[in-house]
């Protein structure tokens, strides 16, 4: 692969990362170069690497997702080379991003992880964020890592209606 392929999937990363308002998971990224057939997922992962030892993405881990921001020298470079991505790839990039925007953002704002206390047992910290406001922010306590695990996955599709109960339980 030449420097230039390697360039342009750089740019075309830091595109996408700057052409939303919340930030996108390693595998929201990847989805979208692979199904596309852009590159492959060994060298997608070197790419994403790469930008983030240089410092043009932030890297923020969660239980079993990772997710990627711009920094401020990311930024400022795809303002300056984003003309570097071709118009076919970035009209590509904007389509994947407005059709699939619902998700994504429900994606990244729906947070969960659990952790071992002290005691022996398990938390797990459940969160809905809108931008920077914090809609709900659940800690539960449960007796297993199995049930930790459990309760952070159902959480994705839950969430909405876990919120929806308690507000009308409280109002």
């Amino acid at each position: 692969m030449t420097d230039e392929t390697k360039r342009l999937y750089k740019l075309m990363v830091m595109y996408m990362l700057n052409r939303v308002d919340f930030p996108l998971s390693n595998n929201q990224i990847s989805n979208f170069m692979l199904e596309r057939q852009y590159t492959d997922y060994f060298t997608l992962q070197e790419i994403i690497h790469s930008l983030e030892e240089d410092d043009f993405v932030r890297s923020v881990s969660h239980h079993n997702s990772t997710r990627y921001n711009l920094t401020d020298r990311g930024t400022e470079t795809i303002n300056i080379f984003s003309g570097k991505v071709p118009a076919s790839i970035r009209e590509d990039i904007e389509n994947y991003l407005k059709e699939n925007k619902y998700e994504l953002k429900c994606d990244a704002q729906t947070v969960s992880e659990y952790y071992k206390t002290d005691g022996g047992d398990y938390t797990a910290k459940l969160r809905v964020l809108e931008g920077p406001r914090t809609l709900i922010d659940l800690s539960l306590s449960l007796p297993s890592e199995d049930e930790a695990k459990a309760v952070c996955s159902a959480w994705k599709q839950k969430n909405s209606e876990v919120y929806e109960f308690i507000m009308k339980t409280l109002m």
